[in-house]
């Protein structure tokens, strides 16, 4: 009927948006303090920006591996799981990491997973866009990022203020692997 509007966002978006918002704020409360945790495990300035290198190079080198392989799978949903699954391994390992060198290993898993999910999840959202609203649904995505980043930021800061960074990473982890499970347990339909 003419007063019946479709909505913006249908249901697989909104899954897609939240489960990622969580993961972006996941990774966003331990960003802005990254140096702090660096200098506390006997690293320097260098040491964290060598590990934010080792990172990006780690999820540059295998996001082309991943949006190749995305292309052939027929469930990408379930690469988008298993990349937020080993995000959370990270995270987790982050609470008994010690050494730089730890935290170097720990950093390409991280950027793995990040890598593998990234493109899966790019293919899974475009899938569900409306033609009409593209752009807006794409600007939405964008907006929870920055927003996770706003959040994410201060939030990581608060609680490694009242607590310690074990508890950060242990709650990072939780929120990965609880985004990973959620879309895991959803009816294949759904996504």
């Amino acid at each position: 009927m003419w007063f019946q509007k479709k909505p913006l966002f249908n249901l697989p978006l909104k899954i897609l948006l939240v489960t990622n918002s969580i993961i972006l704020l996941a990774g966003a409360m331990f960003g802005p303090i990254y140096a702090l945790f660096v200098e506390d495990i006997g690293g320097d300035l260098m040491d964290a920006s060598f590990a934010g290198g080792i990172f990006a190079l780690a999820a540059g080198i295998t996001t082309l591996v991943s949006g190749k392989y995305s292309d052939r799978v027929k469930e990408n949903e379930l690469i988008v799981v298993a990349g937020y699954m080993i995000m959370g391994l990270g995270f987790l390992l982050l609470s008994i990491c010690t050494s730089v060198w730890f935290l170097l290993l720990i950093q390409i898993l991280i950027g793995l997973g990040e890598a593998v999910y990234s493109p899966a999840f790019d293919a899974v959202y475009s899938k569900h866009l409306d033609k009409n609203h593209a752009g807006k649904q794409w600007g939405a995505w964008e907006s929870i990022n920055y927003f996770s980043l706003a959040v994410g930021a201060v939030v990581g800061g608060v609680i490694v203020t009242l607590t310690n960074f074990n508890v950060l990473f242990i709650l990072m982890a939780m929120m990965s692997f609880a985004s990973g499970i959620y879309i895991y347990l959803l009816p294949r339909k759904v996504l």
